[in-house]
């Protein structure tokens, strides 16, 4: 058996996690300061001073994008949102059957709760609460009679998370119309349609949950993306845009956008994963010579060289061409 060291998990988003409990932590931060009083240090020495304006900072920070949550889900200064009960929930997965969609699902089946599946392919699951239906979610009547099938089974979805996705990964002049048309109705369409079959109860009984999951290349344009990156922009465009339609045209105000650990807390949020995500709005702004080395820098333009797609083919283009995966590599290693 082959032995894999131990910082093969070793990653950005680790190191953040680890930096915010401790060096951009208000709790951590603020026993600095005290440290220096107990050893001796007394105001204006330069060692309290600095520590002291570096804690007010670090909590003025963090205090601020907790009110920026609290006020995006019009909270209470003094109270938080009740608690969410998953075993009340029935919660509908777009994409379900592969890839973070079946990630989500039987992450979710783990809490008990009610997961519906809504793609093409079936889901191989041991979970006994995760009910298939097969539905091509981009076209619209198979949505709405799925749906009504749902309803009548099941009862009225309660979090509705638009994961489906397709990728062609060719450049604009390889695809073909059919490509074009698959993308945008996977990627983009289909989220109108689930909304559409499900969104109307949510807004009746005022309280419901909304997932899409968008990606990084829906705010900046990669090589071999042009229709991927195209379609998760108008995915963000959509989610943003919903967002406001819900508030103040629907007065529907217990409505939130998140992921699991962001459904606990019942705060409306947009999550960026991996942690450089945070920064890709604001590439926008930069000179056009420190967008262009974050590019080459990712490598994203020659990320899809290689590429093959598996999910989401269409018969003419026949199965997927066999290849070896690092499980399968690993598994001979073994």
């Amino acid at each position: 058996m082959e032995a894999h060291p131990i910082y093969d998990a070793l990653d950005i988003d680790l190191v953040v996690k680890v930096l915010n409990h401790t060096a951009f932590s208000p709790f951590f931060t603020c026993m600095i300061p005290i440290f220096y009083y107990f050893q001796g240090a007394r105001w204006p020495d330069t060692i309290l001073v600095v520590t002291l304006a570096y804690t007010i900072g670090v909590s003025a920070f963090w205090f601020l994008k907790w009110y920026s949550r609290l006020f995006r889900n019009q909270g209470s200064l003094l109270f938080g949102p009740p608690r969410f009960d998953w075993g009340d929930q029935i919660v509908v997965i777009t994409g379900g059957s592969s890839g973070i969609g079946e990630l989500i699902a039987n992450t979710l089946a783990v809490r008990n709760v009610c997961v519906v599946v809504l793609d093409v392919n079936p889901i191989v699951t041991e979970n006994y609460n995760i009910t298939y239906y097969k539905c091509d979610v981009s076209k619209w009547e198979e949505v709405e009679a799925t749906a009504k099938t749902i309803v009548e089974e099941l009862g009225h979805p309660t979090v509705l998370i638009n994961n489906a996705g397709v990728v062609q990964g060719k450049r604009i002049l390889d695809l073909t119309p059919a490509d074009i048309q698959q993308t945008f109705s996977v990627n983009t369409l289909a989220h109108f349609w689930t909304l559409k079959a499900f969104l109307p109860e949510m807004i009746k009984q005022n309280a419901g949950h909304i997932i899409n999951i968008s990606s990084v290349a829906g705010m900046v344009g990669m090589a071999q993306l042009t229709d991927y990156c195209a379609s998760k922009a108008a995915l963000i465009s959509l989610h943003e845009s919903l967002r406001y339609e819900l508030d103040h045209q629907y007065k529907a105000k217990s409505f939130s956008f998140a992921v699991i650990s962001a459904l606990d807390e019942q705060h409306s949020q947009i999550i960026y994963l991996p942690f450089y995500a945070n920064f890709v709005p604001f590439l926008a702004i930069m000179p056009s010579f420190v967008r262009d080395f974050g590019q080459w820098l990712s490598g994203c333009d020659y990320s899809m060289e290689k590429f093959v797609k598996v999910s989401g083919r269409r018969p003419e283009e026949g199965p997927a061409p066999k290849t070896n995966s690092i499980e399968e590599e690993r598994a001979k290693d073994d």
